[in-house]
């Protein structure tokens, strides 16, 4: 008999039998191997009787019992008491009584318990097997649940009971009829016909469970999913949502699985019945829809290709629809995309080597698509050489970079820039109110093109005064070619037209370490101080050129001894600098630790590219634009694996004030985990922050019972004392079972000036392995 699940008859309360020494099993070559405290031959009826701790084998199945009669006549297997069989697939059924024929095609079994090798469970009163093909369970329990282990007796989480259950094998199918969901035991649920694939069964075409969602721009909605899996490498899932107020939305993904990779396609779309309840926004409109599309091959086992496609009607569907960003707003509810990105990738690893090639086109979801650059392509290559080379590391990378923007992307750096939107872009600037004064060009119109190359060479050795010596070199070129579309403003930041420009920038460079080690009894302390002294020419045209890649610039002490600490390639560093500072760490012999780094840069002479404003004044108010900067801290400190502490500040040179603080405290223990970060940014009004910023970002989750978590994350703007965004949730997660209640804010940006809204919404989510699994959301758009 073969059993495909596992259950108990009014409930899984058992004890499993304890397992017989196995001896080696025979070949399955037809005989039948029996062994026993007593065998019986009856040589006039053909019957073979074997009592007392029998183990029996026979074509690749097991049956362990305390007694085993095999007819010969009529090809039965009888056995009765502590009944334990194994078939070759590792099913083990346990029963009182057992009466099948020898090829295990059909019988009855009473009082039968089966487990399966993936941890599901089928109990019976009785269980009849016929055609060697139906099972039919009377009285029958199915769970995927395990025991209890301190009381096997209990009831297990969740269970299906049926007043029978048949399994059809060769359809691998579970079919219940007058069907009871308990949980602990308890009713809740009573279906007068429940099917689904057994356990064996990954991939089976059916109707999957439903999920329910409500939201104020489509009212609420049921989601109906049909799973169609049509041949072993590729299957197809339709989920129409019915919605109240706008129709049917039809959705439906594709997905195959090749030799060398997969790919995946999905496509949405809806006839609105209701386009004016999106009045003045982009969905006001009858038709609405987008396709998906990603993939990923492999050439080798060092190189990929891919691609990943976000086809849409409007900007704004996704988010009217709660589609794609919203589907994981647990891991990014503080931080939703603002775009989808679709792009053509090619992707190499070598032992010491890297090789990407792809083209970007970002969809922005806040309807400027005309600010959004077209990449294509952006490539880049590093390699290290495998043996010294004048006794030192060399190595080397490129970056190609060419994008294209339709229109300019200005951000406001002033309070009146602000208020009255003098940064957008228009037909007209007569007033010539978008000047530097008033705003950043974050993105010129045009096309934008440069190859960058750099060789880069160093070698460490230690003196026997143990002084780190590493002299370092490098050689980059940048050829950049821009054409400048001559838009309103724009010639107040960068030259309009065709320019081409030849960048070269050698560097020579010293660094000096010279650690000191103090060994106490309770640890060790080493200071280290550390110099460095670069030696290079001006940076070439400084502030000229456009300034795509390197806007973002915040001077800590993760970039205190970089030799370049522009985050990009449209800006390099140029002019003497020396960069100074001590690190100090302290190991205790009970375990933690404390790192503390200190310093501060001096430009020593030529000019110093921090101070130079470009389009986006990189630099500016960043503590480097000075002939000696801020100076920058951090202290950390681990105790033991359980806490962490951090902080990092930027302390002004003149006054000593704080220009940028950040502390933060991490601490994991085995039922709880918490995060707190306090950030406090001093204004920098050159760079578009008007005011002094603060906040506290705290992040946590219980482990309040086995298997309950509890999650949640907030942050809180001091400033404007209001808990801007947060996150509440709650969840059981086991071998068997998930339940999810998660309640979510997240903001939404629209085009021009609007101001983001903030959204609310809440998911429940309930799984039950091998049956089932839904979900529900609501939510509505709300706050200004």
């Amino acid at each position: 008999m073969t059993v495909s699940t596992p259950a108990a008859a009014q409930s899984f309360t058992y004890n499993p039998v304890p397992p017989r020494p196995t001896p080696p099993r025979p070949p399955s070559d037809g005989q039948m191997l029996v062994q026993a405290t007593e065998v019986d031959y009856d040589y006039n009826n053909s019957r073979v009787s074997a009592v007392g701790n029998v183990q029996l084998f026979y074509n690749g199945t097991s049956v362990e019992a305390d007694k085993v009669i095999y007819d010969q006549k009529t090809k039965r297997l009888h056995a009765e008491g502590n009944i334990r069989m194994t078939d070759a697939e590792g099913k083990i059924t346990y029963a009182n009584i057992m009466d099948l024929s020898d090829d295990y095609r059909d019988g009855f079994v009473d009082s039968l318990r089966a487990d399966t090798a993936d941890h599901t469970r089928m109990a019976a009163t009785r269980a009849d097997r016929s055609s060697g093909n139906y099972t039919v369970f009377e009285n029958g329990v199915y769970t995927a649940c395990e025991p209890c282990k301190d009381d096997p007796k209990k009831p297990p989480l969740w269970q299906v009971k049926g007043a029978r259950i048949i399994h059809d094998q060769k359809e691998k199918m579970l079919y219940f009829e007058n069907a009871q969901v308990e949980f602990f035991g308890v009713p809740l649920a009573y279906l007068p016909y429940l099917s689904t694939p057994d356990p064996t069964v990954k991939r089976k075409t059916g109707f999957l469970m439903p999920a329910f969602s409500s939201y104020s721009a489509f009212g609420y909605g049921v989601e109906v999913p049909f799973y169609w899996a049509i041949a072993p490498d590729y299957d197809a899932t339709f989920s129409p949502r019915f919605t109240s107020k706008q129709g049917v939305l039809l959705q439906a993904e594709f997905r195959q699985r090749l030799m060398n990779g997969s790919y995946q396609i999905r496509a949405y779309g809806i006839d609105q019945t209701d386009p004016s309840a999106f009045a003045g926004q982009p969905g006001d409109k009858q038709f609405r829809g987008g396709v998906e599309t990603k993939g990923q091959f492999a050439l080798n086992d060092k190189w990929v290709w891919g691609w990943d496609g976000v086809l849409l009607s409007d900007y704004y569907f996704m988010s009217d629809y709660r589609l794609s960003q919203y589907r994981d707003p647990m891991g990014s509810f503080l931080n939703l995309p603002t775009e989808a990105v679709s792009q053509l990738y090619l992707t190499g690893v070598g032992n010491r080597s890297y090789f990407d090639a792809r083209t970007i086109y970002y969809l922005s979801f806040s309807g400027n698509q005309g600010q959004v650059p077209v990449i294509a392509p952006v490539i880049d290559y590093s390699n290290v050489i495998n043996h010294s080379v004048f006794g030192g590391e060399l190595s080397y990378k490129t970056n190609f970079t060419s994008l294209t923007r339709d229109t300019t992307a200005f951000d406001p750096t002033s309070a009146a820039a602000f208020a009255n939107g003098l940064c957008q872009p228009t037909s007209a600037d007569p007033a010539n109110s978008i000047n530097r004064a008033n705003c950043l060009l974050r993105g010129m119109p045009g096309t934008y093109t440069r190859a960058t190359a750099e060789v880069d060479w160093r070698k460490s050795f230690t003196d026997s005064w143990g002084q780190i010596w590493t002299p370092f070199a490098s050689l980059r070129a940048d050829a950049i070619d821009t054409s400048v579309v001559n838009q309103p403003g724009v010639s107040n930041f960068l030259p309009t037209g065709e320019s081409q420009t030849l960048r070269m920038m050698p560097t020579v460079g010293l660094e000096y370490r010279y650690p000191f080690i103090n060994v106490q009894p309770w640890g060790s302390t080493t200071i280290e101080p550390i110099a460095q002294v670069i030696i290079r020419p001006n940076e070439p045209d400084a502030g000229k050129l456009p300034n795509e890649d390197a806007q973002s610039m915040v001077f800590d002490t993760s970039n205190l001894f970089s030799v370049d600490k522009f985050s990009g390639y449209d800006r390099v560093e140029g002019g003497g600098r020396a960069n100074v500072g001590a690190q100090v760490t302290t190991q205790f012999n009970q375990g933690g630790s404390v790192v503390a780094v200190f310093g501060q840069s001096y430009q020593l002479f030529g000019l110093n590219s921090f101070a130079v404003a470009d389009a986006t004044n990189t630099g500016i108010d960043s503590g480097l634009d000075k002939s000696a900067s801020d100076y920058v801290a951090s202290l950390a400190y681990s105790p033991n694996r359980t806490y962490t502490f951090t902080t990092r500040a930027r302390f002004d040179e003149a006054t000593g004030n704080v220009n940028r603080f950040e502390a933060e405290g991490r601490a994991n223990f085995d039922r709880w985990s918490v995060s707190l970060l306090y950030g406090d940014y001093a204004a920098e009004p050159d760079i578009g922050y008007l005011t002094r910023r603060e906040g506290v970002l705290a992040s946590g989750s219980v482990k309040v019972a086995n298997n309950w978590v509890v999650t949640g994350a907030a942050r809180w703007d001091l400033v404007a004392n209001q808990i801007n965004q947060y996150v509440i949730g709650a969840g059981y997660v086991d071998d068997c079972f998930v339940l999810g209640a998660n309640y979510i804010t997240s903001y939404t940006y629209v085009a021009g000036n609007t101001p983001p809204t903030l959204s609310h919404a809440f998911m429940l989510q309930l799984g039950l392995r091998t049956i089932a699994q839904t979900s529900t959301t609501a939510g509505g758009g709300g706050l200004q």
